[in-house]
């Protein structure tokens, strides 16, 4: 039995659910997203919350089940307040800045790093050190900042790179004479 499954989602207020098929569609403050439900399981609109319930007691049933409540939990929240992910740069030299719709990073490299941000994804940079990536989609968010992390991903002797604000950095001992 799945504890996840068993609890419903709360729908926040401003938050309108609608759905077609096994497709549901989720709109909020923050944008608009949508979640195809596997055949094995179904959701339900009771009392003002989302319910998602087995067809069988098979083994892929009950896999899916707590999966597709937790990514439908994912959609609600997205599209009512959204997810954020923030990144700080560390390095002499290293620094980033927004030019239109894409993300110049100066990474000590020969020549500086364009990175185009995707649709749906907001991206600020309040100082040169600091960038902050939000959006509606929680996979996505998470996607690009890996992908900016991974362009200088910090180093262990003197912790120079890109890596995300909560993240600690192993810092390991320099050569020794």
């Amino acid at each position: 039995m799945s504890r996840v499954g068993l609890a419903p989602v709360e729908i926040p207020k401003g938050v309108t659910i609608e759905f077609a098929g096994r497709t549901m569609t989720a709109k909020g403050k923050v944008g608009t997203l949508s979640l195809v439900f596997a055949d094995e399981v179904e959701p339900k609109l009771e009392d003002g919350k989302l319910v998602v319930t087995p067809l069988s007691e098979t083994l892929a049933a009950r896999k899916l089940w707590g999966t597709m409540r937790a990514l439908a939990q994912n959609v609600v929240k997205g599209v009512s307040e959204g997810y954020r992910r923030e990144l700080q740069i560390n390095g002499v030299g290293y620094r980033a800045q927004l030019q239109g719709k894409a993300l110049v990073l100066q990474l000590g490299y020969s020549h500086e790093v364009r990175y185009p941000i995707p649709e749906g994804i907001k991206i600020e940079c309040p100082t040169q050190t600091e960038i902050n990536i939000s959006g509606a989609d929680k996979q996505l968010v998470g996607s690009v900042a890996a992908e900016i992390r991974s362009f200088r991903p910090p180093e262990p002797y003197k912790g120079k790179g890109i890596k995300y604000k909560d993240e600690t950095v192993l810092r390991k001992e320099g050569k020794k004479k």
